[in-house]
């Protein structure tokens, strides 16, 4: 699954460890899901989301 978080983060002014914090996790979660190979919950995925204010599936895609 690809995504739109390091554009959206960078977007937003904010270092891979701001968001991190923001979202409970470690740096190396939100370095993983930047460079898709981490995949995260849908708990997770929706905490984001709502982080942006934007739809799940506006940030998270299937690979085609």
């Amino acid at each position: 699954m690809r995504n739109a978080v390091r554009e959206l983060r960078k977007k937003d002014g904010l270092r891979q460890a701001d968001l991190a914090a923001m979202l409970g996790v470690s740096r190396q979660t939100v370095i993983a899901i930047e460079n898709d190979r981490y995949d995260p919950s849908l708990a997770l995925a929706i905490k984001i989301a709502g982080l942006f204010r934007m739809p799940v599936e506006e940030i998270f895609f299937p690979d085609n």
